[in-house]
This record gives structure tokens, C-alpha cells and sequence, in this order.
């Protein structure tokens, strides 16, 4: 069911969005996600980690983190103060500690230690928002996903590829305009094109690639 206030899919608009994702993609051919795993499981962790902390960080807890702790069950016999003083290098380490710990006893007692592969379940996990199970979806187990994080919600509305106030709105819109088997790619464009260009405070425009289509004031 679409959301409230999400305007319907146009022509115009889907024609908007192939000229956008055709420019995205010539500037960002390779773009992919920057976290680094081996798993699933070590995925969620990463991305839960990711929350207010850059993918070069978590990367940098991660590498040593997986080297002594790899699967829900390692995780489940740490306490939150245990692996708080392992992930102490990111932004709300210890809430994120308190849900990793949980989250792993959850994956042993109710899905024998393997990750569930549908969002209701993902999104029940504790620390594990819809952008967090997008994710997780989308990389590890090839779901058509689009997540929407601060990058991908402020680059959508700025070069006019959505309109929506809240991210599952923004959401919405890209899955109407963006083709399935085109949507985690999008994603990963809109993020590196949020990162290096269209930053939230003194945005690169001159550069841009998109700046004949972008609606934002320069």
C-alpha cells in the first residue's frame, strides 16, 4: 500500500530517474558497499555498527572484531561490557553492544543460530531498523531493495528523484521510479554521490554530474 502524501508514479518522472541513474553510473561504475564481511551474520554486525560512525571506521573495529568473535554463537557468550571495550572506537558503542548481544542470544534460541531472510523478522532484531534490514536483504541475500540512509534521503529529494518527508516515503518513490534489478546499485550511487559530492553542508555543485537536473538551490 503506497504511503500517504507520496505523489504517484509519472512518465515524467521515471524519465527523470533513467537519466539520473545513467549519469550515477557513469560517474560511480564501480560503486559498492564500503563495509567489509564474510557473512551474513558479520554483515548485520557491520551495518549495525555503521549508525552515526563512517564505513572506514567500522572497517577498522570490524578487522579486528571478526578475527576473535565470527559467529551469533561467539557473540551470544560476550556481555554488552565485554564487547562494548571491543567496538569502543564507534558512535553509541554501548547501545550497539547491549543490541549485537541480544540480537545474537535471539538468532541462537529462535533461528538456530542463522540469520532469517525476511524483513519482519530482520526488523525485530534488536538494533535493526527497515535501512539496516535493506541492507542486509539487498547485499547478503540479493533482495530488490533500495535502503534509504541520510545520503541516499537528501541526494533523492535534492535532485528531484523523490519528494516524500521521511525516509519510507523516499523510499517508496525510488522502488515506483528505479527498476527492479537496478535498485541496490542505485543505492550504493546515491550514497558515494552523497558522500563525495552532494554533502549535507557545502555541496559540491560546480562538479556534480547532475547539476542540469538538481532542484537545489547552488
Amino acid at each position: 500500500m503506497a504511503l500517504p502524501d507520496v505523489p504517484a508514479p509519472t512518465p515524467a518522472g521515471q524519465d527523470r530517474a533513467a537519466v539520473v541513474l545513467e549519469l550515477l553510473a557513469g560517474a560511480y561504475p564501480e560503486a559498492a558497499t564500503g563495509l567489509k564481511y564474510r557473512t551474513p551474520f558479520e554483515l548485520l554486525v557491520a551495518a549495525i555498527l555503521s549508525a552515526q560512525c563512517t564505513d572506514k571506521q567500522v572497517n577498522k573495529i570490524t578487522g579486528r572484531l571478526f578475527e576473535k568473535y565470527r559467529t551469533p554463537q561467539d557473540f551470544a557468550l560476550l556481555s554488552a561490557d565485554e564487547l562494548a571495550g571491543e567496538i569502543k572506537g564507534c558512535g553509541l558503542y554501548r547501545s550497539k553492544s547491549r543490541h549485537i548481544v541480544r540480537m545474537a542470544r535471539i538468532l541462537l534460541e529462535r533461528y538456530g543460530g542463522r540469520l532469517p531472510e525476511s524483513r519482519p523478522e530482520l526488523e525485530s532484531l534488536p538494533g535493526v531498523g527497515r535501512k539496516t534490514a535493506g541492507v542486509v536483504l539487498g547485499e547478503a541475500f540479493g533482495r530488490d531493495t533500495i535502503p534509504v540512509d541520510t545520503h541516499v534521503f537528501r541526494v533523492a529529494r535534492r535532485i528531484g528523484l523523490a519528494a516524500g518527508k521521511t525516509p519510507r516515503q523516499v523510499e517508496q518513490e525510488l522502488l515506483a521510479y528505479i527498476q527492479a534489478g537496478q535498485r541496490m546499485a542505485a543505492h550504493h550511487r546515491l550514497i558515494n554521490h552523497g558522500r563525495q559530492v552532494c554533502t549535507a553542508r557545502r555541496p559540491k555543485c560546480p562538479e556534480c554530474c547532475l547539476k542540469e537536473l538538481c532542484l537545489f538551490p547552488s
